[in-house]
């Protein structure tokens, strides 16, 4: 029993690892010290959206093993064996679940006019700063590196 406990309270951190943001004010380790080019241009709109979450299998292995052994606990014999693969279907599919549901964050897609004249869309993690928080109007700096775009306000 206290296996199944202690299973049970650490999934959520094992689900917590898996949580990345990917708002402007994020960078990965590779992006650090690297030269990031950017443009400047004036939002023209700013639309919520939300960014689903991870799906590793972090979620999918915590949930198959603490279901396994919650079921494994039920009984003995073949029913408990049975029990044990039921539960860690189950487990899997909820710990899936669970990591999705954990890992979506809130975002926005700004339609940016770069002055330049050309038009691009950006979706990133909203800023949870309010002071920070880009509107229709805004000049921004749209900063390109490796393939990863973010917007800051200029």
């Amino acid at each position: 029993m206290n296996k199944i406990f202690i299973l049970l309270v650490s999934a959520p951190f094992f689900l917590a690892a898996c949580a990345s943001e990917q708002g402007a004010d994020v960078y990965s380790r590779d992006q650090v010290q690297q030269v990031q080019h950017f443009k400047v241009g004036t939002v023209e709109s700013v639309h919520k959206v939300r960014i689903e979450g991870t799906k590793s299998p972090v979620g999918t292995t915590a949930g198959t093993i603490v279901g396994g052994i919650a079921g494994s606990g039920a009984s003995g014999g073949k029913t408990g064996e049975v029990a044990a693969v039921l539960g860690a279907v189950v487990g899997g599919m909820v710990g899936a679940a669970a990591e999705e549901g954990y890992t979506r964050e809130d975002g926005i897609e700004m339609v940016i006019k770069l002055d330049d004249g050309e038009y691009i869309s950006v979706v990133q993690a909203a800023n949870k700063n309010e002071e920070d928080e880009i509107k229709a109007g805004d000049k921004v700096r749209v900063i390109e590196s490796n393939g990863v775009t973010r917007v800051t306000k200029l």
